[in-house]
């Protein structure tokens, strides 16, 4: 299935994205894609899709680090999951009254059950009720068709030059959360909510199990975003500005280094 949640049926040359991130960015992991499947056939039926032995029950960081560290194209339903609250953020668990009490977090992550309710309620999750499994591959598999949406670990440096490439055309202002503990919410959870790019600051779990490095964040978003970003970081490259950003120094006049991207007519 070629087209994606949002109805992207179009062609993207996912290798050269990949390539020119790698270019521009000097990534350490490889980006992968997320798509959700209606149903198990559907997900089987993808080239190479790996199983998780039924008896392992894991956590939805762990299937995302096996993908991006050792390049598996790896498929789950909610029976391979550790859990609801892995469940719930890509869709797979109802948020139940039981799931929203945060009664699992009472006393661990916040101090009192109303805080960990309102923890529960503040995640943004995907819709529940429309699909059954969902499959990671590297970008470059090609074997997701279009998915839902790609994810990009980059340390803080590579994270914002990603995002000024974002907005060097049809500039908008971004605003990211940090929902705290479940952190998995700020980014897949809220770009499949809302189909919009998704930062985030890796939680302990991502950390611990998902193999997140602890200069690590992460971006979640569409591929629909991927060759306008790559088309800035091209465009702020021209402009010599790139990653990595060598330190100018604290003592020296930054006058020198700025006009070689804006020229002394503007300074």
């Amino acid at each position: 299935m070629k087209t994606n949640c949002w109805g992207d049926d179009n062609e993207y040359d996912y290798t050269a994205l990949v390539d020119a991130l790698n270019q521009y960015l000097r990534l350490k992991t490889m980006p992968i894609g997320m798509k959700r499947f209606k149903t198990v056939a559907e997900m089987e039926a993808i080239e190479k899709v790996r199983r998780p032995d039924p008896k392992e029950k894991l956590a939805t960081d762990q299937i995302v680090g096996q993908s991006r560290w050792l390049g598996w194209t790896v498929g789950i339903t909610m029976d391979n999951l550790m859990g609801a609250q892995c469940g719930a953020v890509i869709g797979l668990h109802p948020p139940t009254e039981e799931w929203l009490s945060g009664k699992q977090m009472n006393g661990v992550w916040y101090g009192t059950l109303e805080d960990s309710s309102a923890h529960q309620r503040a995640m943004s999750c995907a819709s529940y009720g429309d699909y059954e499994c969902l499959v990671v591959s590297p970008l470059t598999s090609g074997r997701l068709g279009n998915p839902d949406i790609c994810l990009i670990y980059a340390t803080p440096g590579q994270m914002i030059t990603l995002i000024n490439g974002l907005q060097y055309k049809n500039y908008k202002k971004y605003t990211f959360s940090c929902v705290g503990e479940s952190a998995c919410a700020d980014s897949w959870g809220n770009a499949l909510k809302t189909g919009e790019p998704s930062v985030s600051i890796p939680c302990y779990a991502e950390r611990k199990f998902g193999g997140v490095l602890d200069e690590e964040m992460l971006i979640a978003l569409p591929p629909s975003f991927l060759p306008a970003a790559v088309a800035g970081l091209k465009a702020l490259s021209a402009n010599g500005l790139r990653y990595p950003i060598p330190n100018h120094g604290i003592q020296k006049s930054p006058l020198d280094s700025i006009q070689a991207s804006y020229g002394s007519s503007r300074i």
